[in-house]
């Protein structure tokens, strides 16, 4: 299942992150904004496809290696990841100070001692401060990116069909709906759909769970992922905390709601981003969770508890694997 670790040297291999993004179409952004991000998307110069995140991980690393690091970019960052379909030209702004403000933020309130190792005194104080005054002004803290560590939480399958996966393996792409392989240069696991759908493939999902109240998808006791079972470490509730029904319809309650803050036709994507580098290509081309997830909720809709509930721990069975190596790195 795992590949070897020297794959973990390879200056190719972006960190073990998954990412949830959205895409707003041009018009839903302010004439000043829609006219930059469109000369942005055609400009020779922007980060392409391929290179896009391992030039935002880049960016990243300039700032944590920095002497002192940089808590967060004095600027917004002017770029974004960009995609196209039916003629129309969609934007997911990488929008780093926010995001740096924002965990930033969490890490005050979480994980206190870590932010004092990993910055100057005073430096996150003055960051936050910038923060404040920037809220001020400021009509939305949404975010266009969510990412996550060593796994994918299991709400973020539920606005995907299977159907919609687009695989690059070895400089292959594999798209499973239909059509020849392609040549493609970075390995790749991505899901993307249509907002609407998104939303709708939501709601069902909490209808069935609220109506069987969860009790189909409660993870026993010892099953909370990581060597502590304890979370993230850092006292932060999280997908692998195990603890109730499942955290699904608190999860997938969350990203509902964060979903209906962006424009109706707006595309939203789940990309394996480096967690495809722990994974072999059997793996990857087996990888059915977005499937067992949307049977899971099936199965608990149609009252077929226990079928659900096997459905759900044998996802969680797999991803642990994945989380386990996060207490072994």
């Amino acid at each position: 299942m795992y590949r070897a670790t020297g794959a973990c040297h390879d200056a190719n291999v972006r960190p073990y992150a998954a990412y949830l993004r959205v895409y707003e179409p041009l018009s839903a952004f302010s004439d000043t904004e829609s006219r930059y991000w469109a000369e942005y998307a055609a400009s020779s110069q922007r980060p392409r496809r391929a290179a896009a995140l391992e030039a935002e991980q880049a960016e990243a690393l300039r700032r944590l290696i920095a002497t002192p690091p940089i808590a967060a970019p004095q600027r917004e960052s002017g770029h974004a990841y960009v995609r196209w379909a039916d003629g129309v030209t969609y934007i997911c702004p990488w929008q780093t100070r926010l995001r740096s403000w924002l965990e930033l933020a969490r890490l005050r309130s979480t994980a206190r001692p870590l932010q004092a190792a990993a910055f100057a005194a005073g430096q996150a104080d003055e960051a936050l401060r910038e923060f404040a005054c920037w809220q001020g002004q400021a009509s939305s803290l949404r975010v266009f990116i969510q990412s996550c560590t060593w796994a994918v939480p299991p709400g973020w399958f539920v606005p995907f069909a299977s159907e919609e996966r687009w695989l690059v393996l070895g400089g292959v792409t594999e798209a499973d709906g239909g059509g020849p392989p392609t040549a493609a240069a970075t390995r790749t696991l991505i899901y993307a759909t249509a907002m609407s759908q998104a939303r709708r493939r939501i709601a069902r999902a909490l209808n069935a769970l609220r109506r069987t109240s969860g009790d189909a998808l409660t993870s026993p006791p010892g099953a909370a992922g990581g060597a502590d079972g304890d979370g993230d470490g850092d006292g932060e509730p999280s997908h692998r905390d195990g603890v109730g029904p499942w955290q699904a319809t608190v999860e997938i309650a969350q990203i509902g709601r964060w979903l209906e803050e962006f424009h109706p036709h707006s595309v939203v994507e789940l990309d394996y981003g480096g967690l495809v580098h722990l994974l072999d290509d059997d793996s990857l081309r087996a990888d059915q969770s977005v499937a067992e997830v949307s049977a899971a909720i099936s199965a608990s809709r149609e009252g077929q508890q226990d079928l659900a509930g096997v459905l759900y721990q044998r996802l969680r069975s797999r991803w642990q694997g994945l989380e386990s190596l996060e207490a072994a790195n």
